[in-house]
């Protein structure tokens, strides 16, 4: 992660140790199952890391100069001790891994808790203090770069992605590769596909590019895209208390937050136990210790209620929910939902406010006047945070909440219908290939849905434009193939550790969109869609096999 997402990490510092201090088993486990095919990948391609790292040999001699705190790209050379040099050695270069197998998050955790990144060397615990090696062995490494640039981006003086040093991989290349991949029956009666270098924007293979299909879930990567752009990666939503002063009625207003969470422990997103908290010291300061309680939800319009209808993936839509209506601990994933998540909301609140000494009357659907006073507010993390947590878990809640805001932020109905029409406009704006696309929701739920192995692949492209590092979080929020999110079971045989993607699953419909970094070092957008599938678990393999081809070869 490039250094200004480094801010908003910090500001869910809580959120970020906990997730990485999870995961790490995971990558220590998944590292040892795929470490004898990495190596032979290694082996094959010896020559090619030896040309690759003499190019690279001017950065890396800036980068040591400048030590380990340097803010330029960073570059670890120490993947054959490791012993896990994916995909041709580049993984040192662009990650998502360090030479160690450490996710992107292990360096966030480290950003978080102050410490120094990279190769731990002989460390025996987890102190701050980078002062306590063991048997003089040096300081951690510095951490690798993530996996935005290739290998010829290694410049100091910029965080832009550029191109690697050999020549592009051609149509015919890929062709030859992906052609009797995309041919296998799995994949069902239609499909589509397109590979884009980053680097430059250049289309190198397209196949019904410009057919518009069922994208389920990667759907998200737009709505995203989408969010960030109206809004900015630093923009917050905020819920509050708000009391009438001439009616001692007190308002919890919904702000939109799908994080907003009842749990005794936040983790880092926004506290409704806190909310209360605050506000029941401010009513006593007014001298308030019994007031009516209601609630306000009018920051969003229309039905609540998706066109799938009541579904486990989805809560009902309201500008206020805690916990995503879950009925149950989990944090993603299909769970039972409450039926009316503002009212479960406002029942928390109220009985948080009782612990507090405050009593309140049972809640009623209310909105707040222009007279209200606010008493006390939360709010979430910076939206760069939403997205990617959304992206990594495909969270269904966060896509629709995120545009419905697109469409609050753009002046548009924030409703489904509203959400949608927000969402391509920003599209629209940034310039992006429209035709035949139709967006119904935000998180792809809806059948109704359609875009283009063209547009997906200009999204990702977009996100990573030098000139827009708001849009990042599209790119560092997917998940890593192996190791995290919705991707976490896939690829522990392929290319783990080098693909990156949004996963998309509807009945009939299988789709795969996100980066891989190739032989040469280079960064390629690809967006796969098959519709038609009969057998979803065979036609998600095939796509997989896809896109471990595309980080296998150079394709010339």
């Amino acid at each position: 992660m490039f250094v200004p997402e480094l801010r908003p990490w910090r500001a869910a510092r809580p959120h970020v140790v906990r997730v990485t201090d999870a995961v790490r088993p995971r990558l220590a486990r998944a590292a040892g199952i795929v470490r004898p095919r990495l190596a032979r990948v290694a082996a094959a391609a010896k020559p090619q890391v030896a040309r690759l790292t003499q190019a690279a040999k001017p950065q890396l001699e800036r980068i040591t100069k400048a030590g380990p705190n340097t803010r330029s790209w960073q570059y670890t050379a120490g993947a054959a001790t490791a012993g896990l040099a994916l995909a041709a050695g580049v993984v040192t270069a662009v990650g998502p891994w360090d030479s160690t197998g450490q996710r992107t998050a292990e360096r966030d955790r480290a950003v978080a808790l102050e410490q120094v990144g990279g190769t731990d060397h002989g460390r025996t615990d987890d102190s701050s203090d980078t002062s306590d090696t063991s048997a003089g062995a040096p300081r951690p490494a510095p951490s690798a770069a993530s996996v935005l640039t290739g290998l010829g981006g290694l410049d100091g003086a910029t965080d832009a992605v550029k191109s690697a040093p050999d020549a592009l991989p051609t149509g015919t290349g890929l062709t030859g590769v992906l052609g009797p991949l995309l041919g296998d029956p799995a994949l069902g009666a239609r499909r589509t596909a397109v590979v884009v270098d980053v680097a430059t924007g250049k289309r190198l293979y397209g196949f019904g590019a410009d057919e518009a299909l069922t994208p389920a879930s990667t759907t998200k990567i737009a709505t995203a895209l989408a969010a960030l752009s109206a809004m900015g990666g630093e923009h917050r939503l905020t819920t509050r208390a708000a009391l009438e002063p001439d009616t001692r009625e007190v308002v919890l207003v919904g702000g939109g937050d799908p994080t907003l969470t009842a749990r005794a422990d936040a983790e880092g997103w926004a506290d409704l136990r806190a909310l209360a908290g605050s506000t029941a010291a401010a009513l006593k300061k007014r001298g308030l210790t019994q007031v009516t309680l209601s609630y306000d939800t009018t920051l969003f319009a229309g039905t609540q209620v998706h066109p799938i209808g009541v579904n486990p993936n989805l809560a009902a839509v309201t500008a206020l929910s805690v916990d995503e209506g879950r009925t149950d601990d989990s944090t993603s994933g299909p769970t039972t939902r409450v039926s009316d998540p503002a009212a479960d909301a406002t029942r928390k609140f109220a009985e948080f406010l009782k612990a507090a000494g405050i009593k309140t009357s049972a809640p009623g659907l209310s909105k707040a006047t222009t007279r209200a006073q606010t008493l006390a507010t939360v709010s979430s993390p910076p939206l760069s945070v939403l997205v990617e947590r959304m992206l990594t878990n495909s969270d269904n809640d966060i896509a629709e909440a995120l545009a419905r805001q697109t469409a609050v932020a753009t002046g548009v109905r924030a409703d489904f219908a509203g959400a949608g029409k927000a969402v391509r406009a920003q599209l629209k704006k940034l310039g992006l290939p429209l035709t035949g696309v139709r967006i119904k929701d935000g998180s792809g739920l809806d059948r109704e849905d359609r875009l283009t192995a063209n547009l997906l692949t200009a999204l990702l492209v977009k996100a990573g434009d030098p000139g827009r590092p708001d849009l990042r979080p599209v790119l560092t929020g997917l998940p890593v193939a192996g190791f995290t999110g919705t991707l976490t079971s896939r690829y522990t045989e392929g290319a783990a550790g080098v693909v990156r993607a949004k996963t998309g699953t509807l009945t009939g419909v299988n789709t795969l969109a996100g980066t891989v970094v190739d032989q040469d070092g280079r960064l390629l957008a690809f967006a796969l869609l098959a519709a038609d599938t009969t057998d979803p678990a065979a036609a998600q393999a095939a796509l997989d096999r896809a896109a471990t081809a595309l980080a296998g070869c150079g394709c010339r």
